[in-house]
């Protein structure tokens, strides 16, 4: 699947907090911070940039997959 292009930092928080369990801790400066506890801890800044850069989104998209234990295109589903 390819990696959607134009896409904002707001629409990508929402939805790892739709689909992949992660929570809104606060957000400082231009910088969404999710956290989530499974299966273990970890913390993301999401920039809440319009649009995301592409580099940026592939390396988020390679947190959460790498984390969760599941494919990039897994997490792309649903966007």
């Amino acid at each position: 699947m390819k990696v959607p292009r134009g896409l904002n930092g707001r629409m990508l928080a929402n939805h790892l907090i739709r689909s992949w369990n992660y929570t809104e801790t606060h957000q400082t400066g231009s910088h969404i911070l999710l956290r989530t506890a499974a299966p273990s801890g970890q913390t993301l800044p999401i920039p809440d940039h319009k649009p995301l850069r592409l580099g940026t989104l592939i390396a988020i998209l390679r947190m959460v997959s790498e984390h969760k234990g599941v494919s990039r295109d897994d997490v792309l589903r649903g966007l």
